[in-house]
C-alpha cells in the first residue's frame, strides 16, 4: 500500500496523476497572484540629481536612437528630447499596459481597447493595430513580425504584418517578452518564470522558475536575461540557449523597475520600499554595487542613456521623475 501511495505521489507530481486539468510544472499553486511593488515610505533623504514635477507615471522608457524620454501616466505619454529640451505628448485610445522601444518607435499594449499603439518618436504621429484578447506586451521581431502577449486567453501570438501566425498558448499570465537572434522569451508574472517560444511555430521550450515573484526583466549585450525577483529580492542572471539560471544575488528593499546599461554594463534597480536606486556591474560572475542613490518616493520605473549613462526615475504617486547622472 504504501509503495502504491509513493508511486501515484510522484505520478502527481510528473503528470497530474490522472486529473483532467492540464499539467504546468512551474504551476506550484491553484491560487497565482502577481508580485507587486513595495509601497514606498515617506522620503527621509534629498533625491539625487534633479527632480521634475510630474502627475504619476506607470511606465518609463529612452531611446537613444532619437534621445527620447518617453513617461506614460494613463492614456498620455509625453516625449521629451533629452539633447534639446523639446517636449511633445500624444494621447493613446486607452492607458498601456507595457511600452517597448527598438529603433526610433515605440509599442504600447492597449489591453483596455484591444489594440497595440506604434507611435514614431521623431513625429510623435501614432498608428493603431486592433488585436483582440487584451494585449500587455508587444514587440516587434523583424520588420514583418510582432510578437503580442494577450491576457485573455493568456497567450502570445505572432503577427504578421497583422495577421496571426503562430500562437503558444497555456501560459498564465504573459506579461513581458524578449527578444533573442533565435528565440523569443516570455516573462510569467502569474508562475513567476521564464520560457522559450519558437517564433515561428509558437512551440515552446522547457520554462524556469525565476524566483519566488518575478515582475521585470531584460536582456543584456552577453546574450543573458537579466530578472528582477521583487517577491524574493533578488536579482537574478538566465544564459539563454539554452536557458540557465547562471546567477542569483541578494537585492533587499523591494526591488521592482529595471534598466540596462550596455555601455558600462551596469543594472539600474529600483528600491521601492527604501526609496532608492542601486547600480550594479554585472560584467563579473556576480553583480557588484557600485552606486546607491535615494530617489523620489514610489521609484516603480527607471531608464537610462547609454551614452551618457544618465537615469531617469519616474515615481508612480506623483512624486515627479527624477534625473542623476552618476
Amino acid at each position: 500500500m504504501r509503495r502504491l501511495v509513493i508511486t501515484c505521489l510522484i505520478a502527481t507530481l510528473l503528470t497530474g496523476c490522472a486529473t483532467d486539468k492540464p499539467s504546468d510544472p512551474l504551476q506550484v499553486t491553484d491560487t497565482l497572484t502577481a508580485a507587486t511593488p513595495a509601497t514606498s515610505p515617506p522620503a527621509t533623504t534629498p533625491p539625487a540629481g534633479t527632480v521634475h514635477p510630474a502627475p504619476p507615471i506607470q511606465h518609463t522608457a529612452y531611446d537613444p536612437t532619437t534621445h527620447t524620454l518617453v513617461l506614460a501616466s494613463g492614456p498620455t505619454l509625453t516625449l521629451t528630447n533629452t539633447t534639446t529640451g523639446a517636449q511633445q505628448t500624444t494621447t493613446l485610445p486607452s492607458a498601456p499596459a507595457a511600452l517597448h522601444l527598438a529603433d526610433g518607435q515605440l509599442l504600447a499594449a492597449l489591453p483596455d481597447t484591444d489594440e497595440i499603439a506604434r507611435t514614431d518618436l521623431r513625429t510623435a504621429r501614432t498608428s493603431t493595430t486592433p488585436v483582440p484578447g487584451g494585449p500587455v506586451y508587444a514587440a516587434d521581431l523583424d520588420p514583418e513580425r510582432t510578437a503580442v502577449a494577450l491576457r485573455n486567453p493568456a497567450t502570445v501570438t505572432i503577427l504578421r504584418n497583422g495577421t496571426p501566425t503562430a500562437t503558444a498558448d497555456n501560459l498564465q499570465g504573459p506579461a513581458q517578452l524578449l527578444p533573442t537572434p533565435h528565440d523569443l522569451y516570455v516573462l510569467d508574472r502569474l508562475t513567476t518564470a521564464l520560457t522559450p517560444i519558437n517564433p515561428t511555430t509558437g512551440d515552446k521550450g522547457a520554462g524556469l522558475r525565476a524566483g519566488k515573484g518575478a515582475t521585470n526583466a531584460v536582456g543584456d549585450r552577453y546574450g543573458r536575461i537579466l530578472t528582477i525577483d521583487t517577491r524574493g529580492q533578488e536579482l537574478l542572471a538566465f544564459s539563454t540557449d539554452p536557458l540557465v539560471m547562471k546567477q542569483r544575488y541578494p537585492v533587499p528593499g523591494a526591488p521592482y523597475g529595471l534598466a540596462y546599461d550596455p555601455t558600462r554594463d551596469l543594472a539600474w534597480v529600483t528600491l521601492t520600499a527604501t526609496n532608492e536606486i542601486v547600480g550594479y556591474d554585472i560584467a563579473g560572475g556576480e553583480p557588484t554595487e557600485r552606486h546607491r542613490l535615494p530617489t523620489i518616493t514610489q521609484p516603480n520605473s527607471v531608464a537610462v542613456d547609454p551614452d551618457t549613462g544618465t537615469i531617469y526615475i519616474a515615481s508612480a504617486n506623483g512624486a515627479g521623475y527624477q534625473v542623476v547622472t552618476p
